[in-house]
């Protein structure tokens, strides 16, 4: 029997890692499945999911140079989430900024440390407008005046510092 992908098997578990169960197979074939293919949450220790002897259904995800990929959470059904929600709560594009002595939550109040709501709202920052190729030049030209300036007076008060010396 040639074990393709897609296919749908049951299993045991015959031996557990860190990073994965191997699992026994009809026709005494043997497949693995990784530790991020057990569950649909995070496992951190996949013990916690899994025993030794446990009977498990399993989905053939991969089948390359005699080796079985497999995966159990494949066959769960998904978790719902809110709409457009990432994992750790937060919607895309919506992470908590960080303000002095909290965070701003969603609703646009502010959760001290300790679990409290301020309820102050920021006024919008309106983005500035792009800069014109004369500003750009301006900027730079000023940044440089100010570097060779400082260059300069470093090198003047060394060389007063050594004139001293002299006799």
């Amino acid at each position: 029997m040639e074990l393709t992908v897609g296919a749908v098997l049951e299993g045991k578990v015959k031996s557990i890692t860190n990073f994965g169960a191997f699992v026994a197979l009809p026709e005494n074939k043997t497949g693995m499945v990784h530790i991020s293919e057990v569950a649909n949450a995070y496992v951190s220790d996949i013990r916690q999911h899994l025993t030794e002897g446990q009977d498990v259904k399993v989905v053939v995800i991969g089948n390359e140079n005699g080796k079985i990929n497999l995966s159990i959470k494949r066959l769960e059904p998904k978790p719902q989430r809110e709409n457009n929600a990432r994992p750790g709560g937060f919607r895309q594009g919506d992470r908590p900024q960080r303000r002095e002595g909290g965070f701003q939550n969603r609703e646009g109040g502010f959760q001290n440390r300790d679990g409290g709501n301020r309820s102050a709202r920021p006024a919008p920052v309106q983005p500035a407008a792009p800069k014109t190729a004369d500003q750009l030049f301006e900027e730079k030209l000023k940044a440089f005046m100010t570097e060779s300036d400082s260059k300069l007076s470093s090198i003047k008060a060394y060389s007063d510092r050594s004139k001293g010396r002299r006799r």
